[in-house]
């Protein structure tokens, strides 16, 4: 059976991320991760190109040899044991289930906001501190995103989950409503 990215990602994700406790190296891990994600963002087809089984292992070796020289202990041999497994398309998604267990433990909540308009950095704030009490977390991150076809109200998503309270939802609900 074979096991989707986002069920590998965890699997990958949580063994790092417990290995790093066990090590007391959860922020070194991160930073690492981080170093690894930028890579990832100037070079996308990365992961795709160490994971192709058509492509040549020992070109797929060089790579991989000049990747993990940047990167020390378990971040290097996390890399070595995803690589010999053929699961390198995955890494943005390991790295995010990583980042995830940290924030978590962090007692941080990241997420998006959407909105018609920009909001204040007030609003931003207080929304924040609502949605973090909400969820269970100290505080929380959103990264902003203004929508116009919204028309007001906010969308919320975080933790695979999405609270709609904008009034384009309310209104398809209404309308949907009204035809039955």
């Amino acid at each position: 059976m074979k096991l989707d990215k986002n069920t590998v990602a965890k699997r990958y994700g949580k063994a790092l991320y417990e290995l790093a406790i066990e090590k007391g190296q959860t922020e070194d891990v991160y930073q690492e991760l981080l170093s690894l994600r930028e890579i990832l963002n100037e070079l996308p087809d990365l992961g795709n190109i160490l994971s192709d089984k058509r492509l040549d292992l020992r070109e797929k070796r060089n790579i991989m040899d000049e990747l993990v020289k940047n990167f020390t202990g378990i971040v290097h041999n996390g890399l070595e044991v995803i690589f010999q497994y053929g699961r390198m398309y995955d890494l943005s998604l390991i790295i995010a289930e990583y980042e995830k267990r940290y924030d978590d433990d962090k007692g941080l909540l990241l997420g998006t906001v959407t909105t018609a308009i920009p909001l204040k950095e007030d609003q931003k704030a207080k929304l924040a501190t609502n949605v973090a009490q909400k969820f269970g977390y100290q505080r929380a991150n959103l990264q902003e995103t203004v929508d116009p076809s919204i028309v007001g109200g906010i969308v919320v998503e975080t933790n695979d989950r999405v609270i709609d309270g904008s009034i384009k939802t309310q209104i398809e609900n209404l309308r949907t409503k009204l035809s039955k």
